[in-house]
């Protein structure tokens, strides 16, 4: 510019006029000459020797002579068009509001060129006024404005497009948003404005109505028992369309857990919900001709659709082309679609292609090898109201399992899960094996089911399919720290439970990270206490697999438990010091306690598993031996007048178990049912019969009558699992069970065992169950008050029924949660006698499961008791309780 400005000193004022005409030339053209008037008609060529930014405070300079594509050295003609182009360039990068190119000097045939810029606004921050912090939160995240952007319009356009949208999925149609500007007062920063969004959100706009035009036009004659009726009806009326429309509804009071506001999006894919909905019911040429929206009030709008339904088609015939392996016969067996019904392409697809609820002719192929089969449904003729399909089949060649692999089992040993999988090379390929072999790979635990996957890679020249799974490893090992309440007092409690352990790497350097992982065996170990009042262990170890050939498991476990009345096991001086009775009978510190009630529980015992091939291999049957021994002393809590002694426990368990379902933590489908028997050896009639023995029963000690318990057990148990919207992704699953509980005895002049009784009521956490009591729960009453005739002394029947309906919140394996509503029904009985199983206490209420992998499942219920118990005081007892489980299960039954 110095230099620019001596050549000006010189010039005289001839020649200043002549520079003020280029300079003003310059910035229209881009065309300049500097001392000498500009010929358009004969421009001349310069080199150029230099070029100068000027003006640019946030852009690198380089950066600008870069965008322009003028370098030094290029030539250029003076009137010409690259200088302009130059300009256009630097106006496509939306980076400046005002562009100018000038010469600053010539020497001979070089130029000097200078660019001259003003940068537009950067925006340093923005801010919103309006609206909450919370929800100006939430925009933030998806503007997604970043500090130093260039603030032109185009920017706050696509922001306050973006902002609309959210308001709009929020309900609020009407919403105004604009943007205003000032200079950022931060002297740190230069060029810079603070954008700030004004919003209005305006008034929510609801759905008041939805307005059909066209439909409900065919009809039909509704169908009686005995007779057809006179009257016609719609075969779709405006509510059932309604109805099929699942995100957009009318604003209705009692509506609560659907919102009637209007999202485009949402009301698309309902519109294809109602299309779908009419070719169910046989409209097969049925479509929305035009849909539009009409505002009622500033805060209400109506949608008004115009629906063309055209005729209703109906099955004529159904033929089969190209099955040379199944007959005819056979596949209209699976088909079972008669002529006169209402014609739907989804429900003939469903028979022919991998129908979820049942056998289709494509499984029928697959599953005998033929994984190529293609099986296509052809309309061949259609008349006013029938349509003839023509379904051609291309069976291929069958296919036999060639190598079958496994991939990211990142820590459990490869044997582990070829032994669940049901696809064998050499055999035939079978599209049920696989989905078997998916089903028991879940049931394990150890896999993501989200991220399995089945791999099938078929060799045509050879016929033979390679199979490979896909697995996902997860965490599945859990500690439970839980608390309980009993015997008036807080109980902790502190379970492991490694599900995936390995006992053969267990004195293997290496292998500890943190315990040896990886060949599918069950080891748990748990404790509970409250201090010098109870305390108990037991562990437990699981091999599902004996000698890996057959899923035969075995089990081993062990426990032991003191329950006192808080007083220590030997005398202190504290002791004698405060009692004068243990002074005067001579007692020191360092003596037994005679003040000490103990119980002392050992046990022990060891099961064997199989499952069984007949009638299917879903049954188990499990069976083993167990023993517990009692050892009291001045214990009066559990047998009444036996209170010093040792009682022995020697039972023999069975328990037969058909389990079928989808997963282990939220089954859709599928049933687990049991039976599971109970019994010891008849000692008394043992002692009778065959010893010859005469038992004085009227005489006879407590300690004789217990030494060796005596009874027989059995349980029943079922549940159903039943997803009631199956083509969704997340399904509503109704889930009822039953229980059933009897304890019995071999000699009713012996009387019932104090062992192995059911206590019901509530949800009872406490950890005391050392006499093999069975706490089941029944949610909305308090804990333990069904238990009839006493809590204190159990009930030797039972019987309790529950129902669920179950949403799935989330199906994310790190963390499962679903609620419920549930209703329950359940009762006890003295004896067998007076057993009545629709003699029942009821209860209802809703509730939420949230499954962590480290911590189980945890449950949150509050029930409503629908009945009074007679033998509470109905003030002590409220109508509603809020109940916290932890467990699979609630309850035993």
């Amino acid at each position: 510019m110095n230099l620019m400005l001596n050549k000006f000193a010189r010039f005289s004022f001839f020649g200043l006029i002549t520079l003020v005409a280029v300079m003003i030339t310059c910035r229209a053209s881009a065309q300049v000459t500097i001392g000498e008037t500009v010929d358009y008609a004969a421009p001349l060529t310069y080199r150029i020797a230099g070029i100068s930014v000027v003006g640019a405070v946030q852009t690198d300079p380089q950066a600008i002579k870069l965008f322009s594509g003028l370098q030094d050295g290029d030539e250029v003609l003076i009137p010409g068009d690259k200088i302009s182009d130059a300009i256009r360039k630097l106006w496509k990068q939306r980076l400046f509001t005002d562009i100018g190119i000038y010469a600053a000097e010539f020497r001979g045939n070089d130029v000097f060129l200078v660019i001259e810029v003003k940068e537009a606004p950067r925006m340093s921050k923005f801010d919103f006024k309006g609206i909450k912090k919370s929800e100006a939160d939430n925009i933030r995240e998806k503007v997604d404005l970043r500090s130093m952007t260039i603030c032109n319009d185009n920017m706050k356009n696509n922001a306050i497009a973006v902002m609309k949208e959210y308001f709009s999925d929020k309900g609020y149609f009407n919403a105004k948003i604009t943007a205003s500007e000032r200079p950022d007062s931060d002297p740190k920063v230069q060029n810079c404005v603070v954008l700030t969004f004004n919003v209005d959100r305006g008034d929510r706009v609801k759905i008041k109505e939805i307005v059909f035009e066209g439909a409900g036009v065919a009809t039909e004659k509704k169908k009686l028992l005995f007779y057809e009726s006179r009257k016609s009806k719609p075969v779709l009326s405006d509510a059932a369309i309604k109805r099929t429309m699942k995100e957009t509804k009318e604003k209705r009071w009692y509506r609560i857990f659907k919102s009637s506001k209007f999202i485009e999006e949402k009301f698309e894919e309902d519109k294809e919900k109602i299309i779908a909905r009419y070719n169910k019911e046989g409209f097969r040429n049925a479509r929305i001709i035009s849909d539009s929206i009409y505002v009622i009030s500033s805060e209400l709008i109506g949608i008004k659709m115009k629906i063309e339904e055209d005729r209703r088609f109906y099955f004529r015939d159904i033929t089969f082309v190209g099955n040379a392996k199944y007959t005819t016969s056979r596949l209209d067996s699976i088909v079972n679609i008669e002529p006169g019904e209402i014609y739907n392409s989804a429900l003939l697809d469903a028979k022919l292609m991998f129908n979820p609820q049942g056998l289709d002719v494509t499984s029928l192929y697959s599953d005998d090898g033929y994984l190529g089969v293609n099986v296509i449904p052809v309309e061949t003729f259609i008349e006013p109201d029938s349509i003839d399909v023509e379904v051609r089949i291309m069976e291929g060649s069958q296919y036999r399992i060639g190598k079958v692999t496994i991939s990211g089992n990142t820590k459990t040993n490869d044997h582990v899960i070829f032994r669940e999988i049901r696809t064998r090379p050499g055999e035939l390929f079978s599209r049920s094996d696989i989905i078997r072999t998916q089903r028991e790979l879940a049931a394990l635990g150890y896999f993501n089911q989200e991220g399995f996957d089945i791999r099938t890679v078929p060799r045509p020249d050879e016929g033979l399919v390679d199979i490979e799974y896909v697995l996902e490893e997860k965490p599945n090992d859990q500690i439970q720290l839980s608390g309980g309440w009993g015997g008036g007092r807080v109980i902790g409690s502190l379970q492991l439970s490694f599900t995936n352990f390995s006992m053969r790497n267990f004195f293997k350097k290496g292998a500890w990270s943190p315990l040896p992982t990886g060949d599918g065996q069950r080891f748990s170990v748990s404790a509970s206490s409250n201090g010098l009042y109870f305390r108990s262990w037991n562990a437990s170890f699981t091999e599902p697999w004996v000698g890996g050939k057959k899923p035969n498991s075995l089990t081993f476990s062990f426990s032991d438990s003191r329950q006192t009345n808080g007083q220590t096991k030997k005398l202190k001086q504290k002791d004698i010091d405060g009692s004068a009775d243990l002074r005067a009978k001579g007692y020191k510190a360092g003596d037994l306690n005679p003040y000490l009630q103990e119980l002392k529980v050992i046990g022990g015992s060891v099961s064997f598993g199989k499952r069984l091939q007949r009638p299917d291999d879903y049954f188990l049957l499990y069976t083993g031996l167990s023993y517990q021994q009692f050892q009291l002393k001045r214990f009066t809590s559990f047998f009444g007048n036996f209170t010093d002694g040792v009682s022995n426990n020697i039972s023999w368990d069975c328990t037969l178990t058909r389990s079928s379902t989808s997963d282990p933590i939220y089954p859709t489908y599928g049933s687990q049912v049991t039976l599971t028997t109970k019994f010891t050896p008849p000692y008394t009639h043992l002692r009778e019969k065959i010893g010859g023995e005469a038992i004085d029963y009227v005489n006879m000690t407590d300690q004789d009558k217990y030494r060796y318990v005596e009874y027989y057990k059995v349980k029943f148990t079922a549940h159903w699992y039943t997803a009631l919207n199956k083509h969704k992704e997340r399904k509503f699953v109704l889930h009822t069970n039953l229980g059933l509980g009897f304890l019995g005895s071999y000699n009713s002049k012996l009387g019932q065992s104090p062992f192995e009784r059911f206590y019901l009521g509530g949800v009872y956490l406490s950890g005391y169950r050392l006499d093999g009591r069975e706490f089941v729960n029944l949610r909305g009453y308090d804990d333990l008050s069904l238990t009839f005739p006493s809590s204190s002394t159990g009930s030797p029947a039972i019987v309790k029924y529950s129902m669920e309906l179950r949403y799935p919140l989330s199906t994310n394996p790190s963390a499962t949660i679903f609620a419920m509503t549930f209703a329950d029904a359940g009762n006890t009985w003295s004896d067998l006698r007076s057993f009545n199983p629709f003699n029942v206490y009821r209860s209802a209420g809703v509730g939420l499961r949230i499954f962590l992998p480290m911590f189980g499942l945890l449950g949150f219920d509050y029930g409503w008791r629908l009945d009074d118990v007679p033998s509470v005081n109905r003030g002590i007892m409220s109508k509603g309780q809020f109940h916290f489980s932890i467990g699979m299960n609630l309850g035993e039954l």
